[in-house]
């Protein structure tokens, strides 16, 4: 209140703090930046991505969705540029608004995730039979899929066995492939000595029992060393999640002091137009 009340004496005091504006303007600018990058690789990757058929193992095309995202940042951090630039109350709570209910939708999203993770676990079980089944239909799936195996030590949803759903690996009779009833090399349990890679190590595989194959790929399926993962790396996710969160947070405490400073300094305005005395008057 003493500030106040020095102001109303003094036309040239200012609520409004420049190191809390341009650094608002700042941090939007960064991400804003960012943003155009995203819109970039998503219009790059969605012209240059024609494999439809491998992308419906997917709920969502990575590509629409990074330019989705990007549109979307690039238009808030663009309020957030122009309202901390202009002192404008409107664009501001427009970006503070937003960056709220972003952060609030993300949160109940994570609890909606915990708390139905069986629903979710279904749901990647059949993202992973999808990609399976697609395998070979497209080149970055396949090295996607053979990544995954390789780096989790896994073969297949649940086991195996499950490649069986993809044409070319499929144990029917009729299946007239070379590579009937076996695995990608992805799932083989290599040997550091070896210095050439064999890949044609999972042949015939999956007629073997589950102990004779044991020996020579991995038997257990991607999703359980998922979970394990997760399980062991909660420290990481939740660091991670953090990580998504804090700049959100900063966002919406920069904007909101910002906006309380615009208001008082308004206040300061008209309080001095209020009281102003003119000598001619």
């Amino acid at each position: 209140m003493g500030g106040r009340r020095r102001g109303a004496h003094d036309e040239n005091y200012s609520f409004i703090s420049p190191v809390v504006k341009y650094l608002l303007f700042l941090f939007n600018l960064i991400f804003w930046v960012i943003s155009l990058v995203m819109v970039a690789i998503g219009v790059y990757a969605r012209m240059m991505k024609h494999a439809e058929a491998a992308l419906r193992c997917l709920s969502v095309d990575p590509a629409v969705m990074l330019l989705v995202v990007g549109v979307l940042m690039f238009i808030l951090t663009f309020c957030g540029c122009v309202g901390s630039l202009r002192e404008n109350i409107c664009l501001l709570q427009t970006f503070c608004i937003c960056l709220t209910v972003i952060f609030l939708l993300q949160l109940v999203a994570g609890v909606l995730g915990f708390v139905f993770a069986d629903k979710a676990r279904n749901r990647v079980t059949v993202m992973i039979n999808d990609a399976i089944v697609h395998y070979r239909e497209d080149i970055d799936l396949q090295n996607l899929i053979d990544f995954g195996q390789k780096e989790f030590g896994c073969c297949g949803g649940v086991t195996y066995s499950d490649w069986s759903q993809n044409i070319y690996f499929s144990c029917e009779p009729e299946n007239p492939s070379r590579e009937r009833c076996s695995v990608p090399f992805s799932c083989c349990v290599l040997n550091k000595d070896e210095n050439v890679i064999n890949t044609m190590c999972g042949q015939g595989m999956q007629e073997m029992e589950y102990t004779e194959a044991g020996n020579h790929i991995h038997v257990n399926g991607c999703i359980d060393k998922l979970v394990d993962w997760i399980h062991s790396n909660l420290f990481l996710l939740g660091g991670v999640a953090l990580g998504l969160a804090i700049p959100q947070l900063v966002g919406i405490l920069l904007s909101q002091i910002l906006i309380s400073q615009i208001k008082d300094q308004i206040e300061l305005q008209n309080y001095n137009l209020k009281h102003h005395s003119d000598p001619w008057r």
